[in-house]
């Protein structure tokens, strides 16, 4: 297991917890410096970015498809409060996510925080530095601004066009990541015929 994943993810530290192992999609993109960590399951096409922890140790974390986790997010949870995320997430840099659920299509800004027992739903907008309180039910298509984070407004179409688009765009750059560092990892195994895989070129 170690090995599948360190060729399949090189730098990212994929470790078990009470022998339970993350499950990982072979189409999805762990950056290196990320760390994943037991009861997890991340699905096709999702990228977990550089510095973020995903911490499914004391409750397990599902993250769905095409969703993206960007750089410095944690994720973590309740023993009775596991996180589910769902498909077509955008969850900006810093965010922090814990023992919640988030429904299909959401965007969750940079550095807002998502705490135990609440839920948003599908297609909201949790924005930039707002805090969600625990317990707090986010309605669909809401515009959640603040701290604690109140309802707003909610999407207009234009704007939930515009949402649609960012899932496959996070999709497009983590391949072209995944496409750069497997090309790395081959020149240096050229360069080292003995498997150095760790040494960089």
């Amino acid at each position: 297991m170690v090995a599948r994943f360190a060729l399949q993810f090189p730098g990212a530290i994929i470790l078990p917890f009470k022998g339970t192992w993350p499950e990982i999609a072979s189409s999805a993109f762990v950056a290196p410096g990320a760390v994943v960590i037991g009861s997890v399951t991340i699905g096709d096409e999702s990228s977990i970015w550089f510095n973020t922890t995903v911490r499914g140790d004391i409750a397990p974390i599902a993250i769905g498809t095409r969703t993206s986790v960007q750089d410095g997010t944690v994720v973590h949870v309740n023993e009775d409060a596991p996180v589910v995320i769902g498909d077509d997430v955008t969850i900006g840099h810093g965010a922090l996510i814990h023992g919640t659920a988030i429904g299909d299509g959401v965007l969750v800004g940079m550095g807002a925080i998502v705490l135990s027992y609440s839920s948003v739903g599908a297609g909201a907008v949790i924005a930039a530095g707002a805090l969600v309180a625990e317990r707090v039910l986010v309605p669909a298509g809401a515009v959640m601004v603040g701290v604690p984070a109140k309802q707003r407004s909610e999407l207009d179409a234009v704007q939930r066009d515009r949402m649609t688009e960012i899932p496959p765009r996070y999709v497009a750059v983590s391949r072209v990541y995944k496409a750069e560092i497997d090309a790395r990892l081959t020149e240096s195994q050229i360069a080292d015929p003995r498997g150095g895989v760790a040494h960089g070129r």
